[in-house]
């Protein structure tokens, strides 16, 4: 079984009021999305996928770079663009992260990745459901196409699907200057 490493870096991030697109903003000394990148990365997983959309990210190394031409129409156009690639590398599963959570380990990634007890596997931090998120490729289809949601939508409708792994970190998202003075 072979499991990518995704982190979807689409969104024009339009709540972050900086100088730059708030994924190119510079967090302890490098940009924000290089963190969740890197934790992706080291998860150890057979690929790591970034899907990017409104900025141009720059060079990375070890990653295999998606740009989701209709980025603006919302996340569930990048999380398709994820598992159409998935799908075409052979992969069996994805592991779905986003780039603005600089708190959420490579251990993190790993949980999620090796819990095999249902089609979607979600890892909680202090009991609360958040990134990053195992899903499975017969669960693909049931992806929403549209929208500016991902994988919550499937999973608020078929909880039946689900596992939860306990993790540690912190999966807060930097979603406004506030939120970035917080992390530096």
């Amino acid at each position: 079984m072979t499991i990518a490493a995704v982190v979807l870096a689409g969104g024009a991030g339009t709540r972050f009021e900086g100088d730059t697109h708030k994924l190119l903003t510079v967090v302890r000394g490098r940009p924000l999305v290089m963190w969740a990148i890197e934790s992706a990365r080291d998860a150890g997983l057979e690929e790591t996928v970034v899907v990017t959309g409104a900025a141009s990210l720059p060079e990375l190394a070890g990653v295999t770079v998606i740009h989701n031409e209709r980025w603006a129409e919302g996340q569930a156009t990048s999380l398709q663009a994820a598992v159409r690639y998935a799908g075409e590398a052979g992969h069996d599963a994805i592991v779905v992260g986003v780039g603005d959570q600089p708190g959420v380990p490579a251990q993190a990634w790993r949980a999620v990745a090796t819990t095999v007890t249902s089609p979607i596997v979600v890892a909680t931090y202090d009991g609360e459901r958040r990134s990053p998120v195992r899903l499975a490729k017969e669960i693909w289809p049931l992806l929403p196409r549209e929208g500016d949601e991902g994988a919550r939508v499937l999973m608020r409708g078929r909880p039946d699907l689900i596992s939860e792994v306990a993790c540690d970190g912190d999966p807060a998202d930097v979603d406004t200057l506030e939120d970035l003075q917080r992390w530096s």
